[in-house]
């Protein structure tokens, strides 16, 4: 039954691929400029670490709090935005789906 629900069109997994997407949505509209997002090429700025290599540095989950409170960082060129907790955690998911 459990193996069911997972596979079904409206449990758990497609909530999680919606979830996915929408950091994808994020990560492409605020964030792809300076960083590689995606699972392959480099960085537009070359200061700027592929978001698929996160994971290697520190657990990506550690940022949700930073993202809804408002990102910064000690590098000038990276701007400070905030995102709703549902965005962060949305974003946060994106990240997680590049460790794979």
């Amino acid at each position: 039954m459990v193996a069911l629900l997972w596979l079904s069109p409206v449990g758990p997994a497609s909530a999680w691929d919606r979830k996915v997407k929408q950091g994808e949505t994020i990560a492409r509209s605020n964030c792809a400029r300076c960083h590689a997002i995606g699972r392959l090429g480099s960085s537009p700025l070359h200061v700027a670490p592929p978001f698929r290599e996160l994971h290697a540095r520190y657990p990506v989950e550690d940022l949700a709090e930073s993202l809804a409170e408002g990102i910064t960082t000690g590098h000038p060129t990276m701007p400070e935005f905030r995102l709703e907790p549902d965005e962060a955690d949305a974003l946060i998911a994106y990240l997680k789906s590049l460790e794979r």
